[in-house]
């Protein structure tokens, strides 16, 4: 047995290892044209079941670059780690977009230069084709961009530029080698492309591109101090774009810093406040990116007008940073959670494939248990079944002593008796409306049904009547001649139930009726006799009888 159980083993592992090499070539084949169907057909793959290096590089590098080109969250990619040792020197593609691959990871886990770093021993590296060396500036200069990098990503936006093929990713690469002149203050440098750049936008009809690219050539003028001709430029756009053009609170803001730079403080605040009012209304609260810039310059303008710094625009600065780091950090966290299910995913599915046999063993453990629980409920049951027996008998032994001696003869002889013999029925019937077994109700029946007809109902009422008088001083016979007219007899029921101590889900038992009814019905009751909200109805009812 043990033989035939590793051998099965060895064919099942070898089974998995040839599917898996199958649904990794099946992704491979398609992970060019259609990432997201690649991705998801690796999501059937456990990857605890790879041993060997090759099916698990190869996985590890497709989800990695998978995820980078459709840019979704990496956190969960730190093999792509393994996979780029693996095909560093072996496989000139797999090697340097892996390692592209890893460089994106590095910046999704916060480790912004150390992805900077990977990016730019990727893009010295000598005979790499265009093709694959195209990918990584563009992210390099991205990333670079994004850390405001200027005299470092120049020289890299230059030779993106003149590696695309494409004319909207080489518009992009001259837009970043923009970004590059600006961050490094080399202003007329990146004038001179910005006219280029409208040039181009013009020329082929892109009207969101020019109007983007004016908008920025107005600022780059602010930077070189030509605050007059960024003004006019302004003014320009609004003429052509009109005032609600998608940037008019970007563009109020530049008038505002233009004229702050010429001492103009006045036509500053008004702009700014124009500004202000119009970020509100194009982009709602989901203005913190603004704001950042705003309230600095509020905080620039307080200086100029009382010569003394305010700590509450410093706190302002301070809450718009906050903001975006904690935006940034949710996005991690959710980031982090979707590669957490991911992993969950998987441990599911190995412990699936891994535990079939210790399935199948407790289910059969359980079965065993069920089969012994079942036996054991027979006999608990058929054990009942004779104790219920015995106490029919013993309850038709008192009816049978109730039955035998009127109720005076017996007030005369024994009136202890005949009281215990009630008090017992009595008893038998809470321990039904307890107990509500169809076998216990059955029970009732039959004991009932020895006084006289039952019609359906649990117990014969009128000897439960006759039971309540004689226990509780006629009680019952009080209450129907004096409400007998205002009460119905299923009031008449309940209350004398509320007197023999019965719960309202007792009662319910008893009665055939919803909890939700009986609180009706005891609402009911307090309207009809008057019961205060907070007073017990049959003290009520006694009082009023003594009265």
């Amino acid at each position: 047995m043990l033989v035939m159980f590793f051998a099965a083993n060895i064919v099942v592992s070898c089974t998995h290892s040839q599917q898996s090499a199958q649904i990794i070539s099946d992704a491979e084949r398609i992970a060019d044209e259609y990432p997201d169907s690649a991705l998801n057909i690796l999501e059937s793959i456990d990857p605890s079941d790879l041993k060997a290096d090759s099916l698990k590089a190869k996985y590890h590098y497709f989800k990695a670059y998978g995820h980078m080109k459709r840019n979704h969250s990496m956190i969960g990619d730190s093999l792509i780690s393994f996979a780029h040792n693996y095909y560093r020197g072996k496989d000139i593609v797999k090697d340097i977009r892996s390692g592209t691959a890893l460089a994106f990871y590095k910046f999704w886990i916060g480790d912004t230069p150390g992805s900077i770093a990977m990016l730019d021993s990727l893009t010295r590296l000598p005979g790499v084709p265009d093709s694959l060396m195209v990918e990584a500036l563009r992210i390099r200069v991205l990333l670079g961009a994004a850390e405001y990098q200027g005299r470092q990503i120049i020289p890299l936006s230059k030779r993106l530029y003149a590696l695309e093929t494409d004319t909207l990713r080489k518009i992009e690469a001259k837009y970043m080698l923009l970004a590059g002149y600006e961050y490094a203050e080399e202003t007329d440098s990146a004038l001179l492309l910005v006219d280029e750049l409208i040039s181009y936008a013009r020329s082929h009809k892109w009207g969101d591109k020019q109007f983007q690219f004016t908008v920025e050539q107005a600022q780059l003028l602010t930077e070189s101090g030509r605050d007059g001709e960024s003004d006019r430029l302004v003014d320009e756009i609004f003429s052509k774009a009109g005032a609600d053009n998608g940037a008019t609170d970007m563009l109020h803001f530049q008038y505002a810093i233009n004229a702050l730079n010429r001492g103009d403080v006045n036509r500053a605040v008004h702009h700014l406040a124009v500004a202000d009012s119009m970020t509100l209304k194009l982009r709602g609260d989901d203005n913190a990116y603004f704001r950042s810039y705003s309230n600095l310059l509020h905080a620039m303008i307080d200086f100029k007008r009382s010569g003394r710094i305010k700590l509450t625009h410093i706190n302002g600065l301070n809450n718009r940073q906050n903001e975006r780091y904690n935006r940034v950090k949710a996005s991690q966290w959710e980031s982090e959670r979707g590669a957490l299910q991911q992993q969950n995913r998987a441990l599911a599915l190995k412990a699936d494939s891994e535990h079939k046999t210790v399935v199948i063993l407790v289910i059969s453990i359980v079965a065993l248990l069920i089969a012994g629980g079942s036996a054991w409920i027979i006999i608990l049951r058929h054990q009942r079944e004779r104790d219920n027996e015995e106490r029919i008998e013993a309850l038709q032994k008192m009816v049978n002593e109730y039955k035998s001696a009127s109720v005076k003869e017996t007030e005369k002889t024994d009136s202890s008796t005949l009281r215990g013999i009630m008090l017992r029925q009595l008893g038998i019937i809470k321990m039904v409306a307890e107990t509500p077994t169809e076998q216990n109700r059955e029970m009732l029946r039959k004991i009932s049904s020895i006084d006289g007809e039952t019609n359906g109902e649990l117990v014969d009422w009128e000897n439960l009547f006759e039971l309540i008088d004689y226990l509780y001083s006629s009680f019952y016979s009080k209450l129907h001649r004096k409400y007998g007219e205002l009460l119905t007899q299923k009031e008449e029921q309940i209350i004398v139930l509320i007197l023999a101590g019965f719960s309202t889900k007792e009662i319910s038992v008893i009665t055939g009726q919803t909890t939700s009814t009986i609180y009706v019905r005891k609402s009911s009751v307090r309207k009809k006799l008057g019961v205060p909200e907070k007073e017990d109805i049959v003290a009520f009812l006694r009082q009023r009888a003594d009265n």
